[in-house]
């Protein structure tokens, strides 16, 4: 009987996913160049969110549909990820947040917006909101990226995050290689840049996310993007300053990605897990109206870990700007 509702359950969020398995508004933000765009639900104001980098709109598959039943939810994809056009340029958070503003005019969606971030969505988001104050009445800031994080992680970490960082830059380069000579199907190389997106998506919205990661055009603005990290986070430091009097909700992760599974958390680990809470500790400071959140048994993506926790805290912040 488990293995039925289990079965069900799967089968049901996987119907679910295939809603971001093709493309739905693809709308040109100038140059020719064409973004993908998805909206659904009715209310204001509108529920906009961004992913981590290397990822496209369908990152939130499970959390959009549910903030849809309550108020009009948009995702998108950034240049060169899911069905939008690559551009000739890396994804910088300023970057994103005109080619944004550029897709939601173009799409006629007016706002105003509750912008929602993870990662380096997280500063993109932020960005926007410095870029057009008018428009944003509230944010959820879901471990999203700090300008300063960089620096202050690396400290506390005995400058192994630059080194992580590196690594993963020289991973997309192997991977970039790989695409560009062609993956062989179920090989090595697939394992290890793609993974299984079919056993982990479903069958529809995992073929999308295969069909896209082959591409070599995936994989260059990936790396783009991920080279110009430094870039966005002087955007980002430039425009630094308070949000202003809106809610700003920030969730931030109690597992972190790198302990060592089935080991005790290291003394180091620990030092650096504080840091991080105290980052994302910060962007409270911003607003009269800031809240942190740790989430439990969620990592850097809670909205993979724990959607519901996203789909609360959206909901608490529309509830909070709602007259």
């Amino acid at each position: 009987m488990k293995v039925v509702l289990m079965a069900l359950a799967l089968s049901s969020g996987w119907a679910a996913a295939s809603e971001f398995a093709v493309p739905h508004q693809l709308i040109d933000v100038g140059g020719g160049r064409k973004m993908n765009l998805y909206c659904s639900g009715a209310g204001a104001p509108t529920v906009v969110f961004d992913g981590p980098a290397g990822d496209a709109g369908w990152a939130w598959y499970r959390v959009q549909p549910e903030v849809a039943k309550h108020t009009r939810a948009c995702i998108f994809d950034r240049a060169g990820f899911g069905f939008s056009d690559p551009s000739p340029q890396p994804n910088t958070a300023d970057s994103v947040a005109s080619d944004l503003h550029k897709l939601l005019s173009a799409a006629g969606e007016k706002g105003p917006y509750i912008m929602v971030g993870n990662s380096l969505g997280g500063a993109n988001v932020q960005v926007y909101t410095y870029r057009h104050p008018q428009l944003v009445k509230g944010l959820v800031l879901v471990e999203a990226q700090h300008e300063d994080e960089t620096e202050r992680l690396d400290k506390v970490s005995g400058g192994k995050i630059k080194q992580f960082y590196a690594m993963v830059a020289g991973q997309d380069k192997y991977c970039l290689d790989a695409a560009e000579r062609g993956f062989d199907k179920d090989s090595e190389k697939q394992k290890q840049c793609i993974g299984e997106p079919l056993q982990n998506y479903g069958p529809q919205l995992g073929a999308a996310i295969l069909a896209s990661e082959l591409k070599p055009s995936y994989w260059r603005a990936k790396s783009a993007e991920y080279n110009a990290m430094s870039t966005s986070d002087a955007q980002l430091r430039k425009l630094r300053r308070p949000f202003g009097d809106i809610p700003v909700l920030v969730l931030t992760r109690s597992v972190s990605p790198y302990a060592l599974p089935g080991q005790p958390q290291s003394t180091a680990n620990k030092a650096f897990e504080a840091e991080n809470v105290l980052i994302q500790k910060s962007f409270t400071t911003l607003s009269p109206r800031g809240t942190q959140r740790i989430v439990p048994g969620a990592g850097h993506a809670i909205q993979a870990d724990k959607p519901e926790a996203v789909v609360n805290a959206v909901l608490e912040v529309l509830k909070q700007v709602r007259p």
